[in-house]
């Protein structure tokens, strides 16, 4: 076997200081290198699936090689293959950008290997959890008591939000009440026709069949209608079935419309069902001016989806679920097992594996932690308005454009919007709405890609194909939305070819 200098012979696996520490160096240079040259770089790479076959397809080494070398092949061939998501110019998605206190806090996570998933195994850690997740109670709102837990991201906190709300309506717990008579057939969901694709996996894995989802229709501003909800489990309730879970969107990820809180709210809580709001994307914009009342009713729902690696500049994975009564989790997911005897310490000391899915869990909150330490809630707050300011200054920029049209008024740092080509102008006469159009616009975003220019991504509103900016990193200025308009602009100037002249 091929031995570094400094490892110890015939130990493959325990490495010197010193030689740990050459190592490590050179990583931090090679994360510093790429964060630097950002703008140097393309906001995407891809790569052809037969061009990384030839290059990476090959037998496992049963004799282990050069760590420098096959950190350097990681760093120059592999991950540089992929979307640069915290490039100023990378605006598809919802993109993630995370501060440098955050990613140092995640290296020292992963470095000291910490055991999360019960006070045992991680008391400081775990009170650290609390304490930020306390702060986030703070700022949605919620009543003191109130609490959760980190996950992996929003999919993750929208399955945990599922289960409990399932098990509280028709679980062991329900005993049989005349709510649920503990028959999980009776029960359930009503979802936004705008909901992330994140809940309806999570209803299927919870077990809740397609015919007991209701997906609700949305009012002209892309809104879950209050009246189609309160019509639908008004119906269900007269046929004997349990409204269950009401799921409303906190920032809808396809264009970033909240939805009224307050009266889904009220509609969920009439009928005793578990109201649970999707703000993944949207949440933290509590932090920036007119979020409270953006995001207003928020604070009384029963359970919030956050993501930390969105908003908050946290690198993945980070993800929180907020619930009203952490109770509520720990009745749905805590299961005892002998050889956990020893992790019993009492209520006041909380086992964060009995409040989700995960045992093994890794110590999340230390970079929201670090971050907020380092940088301080103000800092962050105004880089999530100088965002929604962006957007807002993107659509005026739209709206004055004779060949661009806004197709959803961003209500955060979404905007929706089409190009119109000159030969056609606005009229709609199957050139304009029908499918030319939509392929007039793809090209438009197929050109932005391969430049360079940008990474955009598409959506449809209303059937309609949709170009779509995420403004989203607290790199990206004025300047680098209106480099991207400016080209926009230009390619939509263009007649498409074959249209009438």
């Amino acid at each position: 076997m091929t031995q570094d200098d400094d490892r110890p012979e015939g130990d493959a696996l325990d490495w010197s200081p010193d030689r740990m520490r050459e190592l490590g160096y050179a990583v931090v240079d090679a994360v510093v290198a790429r964060h630097a040259g950002l703008r140097d770089s393309a906001p995407w790479r891809g790569g052809d699936r037969a061009e990384l076959e030839a290059l990476f397809r090959e037998p496992c080494p049963e004799e282990g090689r050069d760590v420098a070398g096959v950190l350097a092949r990681a760093t120059e061939e592999i991950l540089p293959r992929a979307g640069r998501i915290d490039h100023p110019r990378f605006m598809a998605f919802v993109p993630a950008s995370p501060v440098w206190p955050a990613i140092l806090a995640d290296w020292l996570t992963t470095g000291f290997n910490i055991f999360q998933g019960t006070w045992l195994g991680g008391a400081g850690p775990s009170q650290i959890e609390l304490v930020v997740l306390d702060w986030f109670r703070e700022w949605l709102g919620m009543p003191e008591g109130a609490g959760g837990l980190f996950t992996s991201g929003g999919s993750a906190a929208n399955l945990t939000a599922v289960v409990a709300a399932r098990h509280r309506a028709v679980g062991p717990s329900s005993g049989g009440s005349a709510m649920g008579g503990g028959d999980p057939r009776a029960f359930r969901a009503y979802v936004s026709a705008q909901a992330h694709s994140s809940v309806g996996r999570a209803l299927r894995i919870a077990g809740v069949p397609d015919e007991a989802v209701r997906w609700i229709p949305v009012d002209d501003g892309l809104r879950m209608r209050s009246d189609a909800l309160r019509k639908a489990m008004v119906a269900d309730r007269e046929a004997g079935l349990v409204p269950g879970l009401v799921v409303g969107n906190g920032g809808a990820t396809n264009t970033g419309i909240v939805d009224p809180l307050e009266a889904l709210g009220a509609e969920a809580r009439a009928h005793g069902a578990w109201f649970h709001v999707d703000a993944a994307y949207g949440g933290f914009a509590i932090l920036a001016p007119g979020g409270s009342e953006l995001l207003a009713g928020i604070g009384a729902a029963d359970s919030v989806t956050l993501d930390p690696h969105k908003w908050l500049f946290q690198p993945y994975e980070c993800g929180c679920l907020m619930v009203r009564d952490p109770r509520a989790l720990e009745a749905a997911f805590r299961v005892s097992a002998e050889y956990l005897q020893d992790t019993e310490l009492g209520l006041e000391h909380v086992n964060f594996g009995d409040r989700g899915l995960q045992l093994t869990r890794s110590f999340r909150a230390l970079k929201v932690w670090v971050t907020l330490q380092s940088i301080g809630r103000k800092a962050l707050a105004e880089a999530v308005g100088e965002a929604i300011r962006q957007a807002d200054q993107a659509a005026e920029r739209i709206r004055s454009e004779p060949n661009l049209r806004v197709l959803a008024e961003p209500s955060m740092s979404i905007v929706c919007f089409q190009a119109v080509p000159p030969v056609t102008g606005r009229s709609g006469d199957g050139v304009t709405e029908g499918e030319a159009l939509d392929a007039f616009n793809q090209s438009i975003q197929d050109r932005i890609v391969a430049e360079g220019t940008a990474m955009i991504s598409s959506t449809r509103i209303g059937g309609r194909f949709a170009l779509r900016l995420c403004i989203l990193n607290h790199r990206t200025t004025r300047a680098d939305v209106d480099a991207v308009l400016d080209r926009i602009v230009a390619l939509a100037a263009q007649a498409p070819p074959g249209a009438p002249a």
